[in-house]
């Protein structure tokens, strides 16, 4: 190969390598970027306002709004000591954890139903309950609210952890339905010739491998449960028994004048169980839903 056949080689490679840098950066770069920057900006904003003492919140001709000049705590100790907010994160806790647990075990029951034991339209019933999923909690609010004031659980935490789980188990059902797809059916099979009841394998062999799907819809349940509004607004009336996400806004918002501090603290606070529960089974959410959708 000549020298000058060598160059347009070396000049045509370069082109082409710069040509997909410059590709790789506008299709997957700069829209990460964008994406990431747009998504934590509300964290950032919370942070921010937590700690800025009231002269940097209202005054923004001498101080910039994306910084904090003097950093105080005074609004998370008015949180923390002059509200009811740790009982209100008690409550949230304990609501959620409640309704999660008690959505699992009715998912597990169902999805196993649908599709190991494989009676006849067991599709159209796993069918019917993901479309109940699809129902908006507003149209589903009359007749819950008739059933909670009938049985005189208004304004308890019982009126919350019963009712979560009209929408929470709809969709752990059909996300646990595609993952026991995954689970080989030879093993059961194998354990009901040795005698094993449908019990028995449903704990002892499913459930054990199905784990990452628990763990998915587990997290699902959790952070639905932990950031519901509409059903806590309306069957809660009682300061000391609102979640989080009602009381930061009907509790530290007084007339028009709003603790812009303790809200944002409270605010804050509130989003780091749950992003600190994500964190620890991020991977098992990622691949349990890979193999419910798959299937």
């Amino acid at each position: 190969m000549s020298k000058a056949a060598a160059a347009t080689a070396d000049d045509g490679s370069n082109l082409l390598s710069w040509q997909s840098r410059q590709r790789r950066v506008v299709t997957v770069y700069l829209p990460l970027i964008c994406f990431v920057v747009i998504l934590l900006f509300p964290f950032y904003w919370m942070t921010v306002t937590t700690f800025k003492p009231n002269a940097e919140l209202y005054d923004y001709k001498n101080y910039n709004p994306f910084w904090v000049v003097s950093p105080t705590l005074a609004n998370i100790k008015k949180l923390l000591f002059e509200t009811s907010y740790p009982h209100w994160l008690f409550n949230t806790m304990l609501i959620a954890v409640c309704s999660t647990v008690l959505s699992l075990v009715a998912s597990v029951l169902a999805a196993y139903a649908i599709q190991r034991l494989r009676f006849k339209g067991s599709a159209y019933v796993g069918l019917a309950i993901y479309i109940a999923y699809l129902v908006p909690p507003s149209i589903l609010f009359i007749p819950l609210a008739s059933m909670v004031f009938q049985l005189g659980l208004f304004d308890s935490p019982f009126a919350l952890i019963l009712t979560y789980p009209t929408f929470l188990i709809p969709f752990c059902t059909w996300l646990l339905i595609g993952y026991f797809k995954s689970i080989p059916y030879e093993l059961e099979e194998c354990a009901l010739i040795d005698g094993a009841t449908r019990l028995q394998i449903l704990r002892q062999i499913t459930l054990p491998l199905a784990v990452p799907g628990l763990i998915s819809a587990g997290i699902f349940s959790f952070t639905l449960s932990w950031n519901e509004f509409i059903y806590a607004l309306a069957f809660i009336s009682s300061s000391e028994n609102k979640t989080v996400p009602v009381a930061i806004l009907t509790e530290l918002v007084q007339g028009d004048v709003y603790q812009w501090g303790a809200l944002m603290a409270g605010s804050l606070l509130g989003s780091l169980p749950v992003a600190i529960f994500y964190s620890f089974f991020v991977d098992y959410y990622v691949s349990s839903l890979t193999g419910a959708v798959k299937e």
